[in-house]
């Protein structure tokens, strides 16, 4: 039995995904297809726009044989680190090839050249210190110094799904996993294109999201590229922004020391006096991003950042968190998938979670939290994320 891994966040699940699904299905051959997904809050530090049970849902009736949620602690990060989550999740899970979408090369040019880089680390890294130019991003500034000390890495590495999937082969490579990578080539639109086309079939997410926060009228967002779950999920849900939780940051801010903030996870030194200061004024999310924006630090750094502040999460606490898997997280399968879980659970090394109670609570507390926090965004509307949810069982 061949199985196929895809790392995800579905927001939302759109066509381009379902494009993405059914290609790594059809070129891997793949009896079986897993994929791992960001929960409630994604790897560049905002809110999923619906829950993770309806991206889940939509997953599975889309291709998916198996959803498994990414731990928390992986899904909220950098790139390395989000790859090593989810890698470490599939590898688990027993996967034979990892799939995912790029905006160029295939998979032996992402492993050669994770192989490549791998070799001469510590030395780029040295490299990177003294050459870095500040008016630069890390990923242009990192791009620039491989295309000079090591040209054959041909890969753009300002693309973020080439980003992701050079993070992706450098785990594989350097945890010595004997699996495959097989790319699919984004069609259609770019990652951060902000328009749609007339007619479009596929549409970036980011261009989605923009639609989805702006719309006044349902009809103008129902017509987006996007599959009826999607749409019907849409219609039925609060759509979750960082402004439903800015209030409870300004708080969070203005009511913890200096002291407090600086041992907050990824908080550069000295950031800490910018953000006591800037909260002051002030009024929404994008406000107070856009004032402490600079060439080096990102908005989606920032993001992240302000994900750490709002769950008052240290640098001491999420270290120990990233240190290793310790469960697994089942949101959903079919009947395909149903039987692989049969045939695979006893040979799992670490617990599979169908269930949270209150004997593994202790075990997905991280993620518990993660959950209550979402549903600030509207309790009534947004249902519990964990206790009494079982995984999706479809026919």
């Amino acid at each position: 039995m061949k199985v196929c891994g895809v790392v995800a966040e579905y927001n939302p699940f759109h066509n381009g995904h379902l494009y993405q699904l059914a290609e790594a299905k059809k070129k891997t051959g793949a009896d079986v297809l897993i994929v791992a997904m960001s929960g409630n809050f994604l790897q560049r530090g905002e809110p999923a726009v619906i829950d993770k049970w309806q991206r889940a849902q939509t997953a599975l009736s889309h291709g998916a044989d198996i959803v498994l949620e990414i731990p928390a602690a992986f899904s909220v990060q950098p790139a390395d680190l989000f790859a090593k989550g989810a890698v470490e999740l599939l590898d688990l899970m027993g996967i034979d090839v990892l799939s995912f979408g790029s905006e160029s090369g295939d998979g032996s040019d992402f492993l050669l050249s994770a192989a490549m880089y791998l070799e001469k680390e510590e030395e780029i890294n040295e490299l990177f210190k003294r050459e870095q130019e500040q008016k630069l991003t890390y990923a242009k500034n990192m791009s620039r110094l491989l295309a000079k000390y090591l040209p054959e890495i041909k890969l753009d590495l300002t693309q973020p799904n080439n980003i992701l999937g050079f993070a992706y082969a450098k785990e594989l490579q350097k945890k010595n996993r004997s699996i495959g990578i097989q790319t699919v080539r984004r069609k259609s639109s770019h990652y951060h294109d902000q328009e749609i086309g007339s007619g479009d079939e596929i549409a970036s997410a980011t261009a989605i999201r923009k639609i989805l926060s702006s719309s006044k009228e349902w009809e103008t967002a129902s017509s987006l590229p996007f599959p009826e779950e999607t749409k019907t999920s849409l219609v039925n849900s609060k759509l979750v922004k960082w402004d439903d939780f800015f209030p409870y940051l300004k708080y969070r801010i203005t009511t913890t020391s200096l002291e407090g903030l600086s041992q907050i996870y990824l908080m550069e030194q000295g950031l800490e006096y910018r953000v006591k200061a800037v909260i002051k004024e002030a009024e929404d999310m994008a406000g107070f991003l856009t004032a402490l924006k600079t060439k080096q630090l990102s908005w989606t750094r920032l993001q992240r950042i302000c994900f750490y502040i709002l769950l008052d999460k240290t640098k001491e606490e999420m270290e120990k968190r990233i240190d290793h898997l310790n469960f697994i997280r089942l949101l959903g399968f079919n009947r395909t998938g149903q039987t692989y879980l049969s045939e695979i659970k006893r040979q799992l090394e670490i617990p599979l979670v169908t269930n949270v109670s209150q004997k593994n609570s202790a075990l997905v507390a991280h993620d518990i939290t993660v959950s209550e926090v979402y549903r600030l965004a509207e309790h009534d509307r947004i249902k519990s994320q964990d206790y009494k949810r079982k995984p999706i069982k479809m026919d």
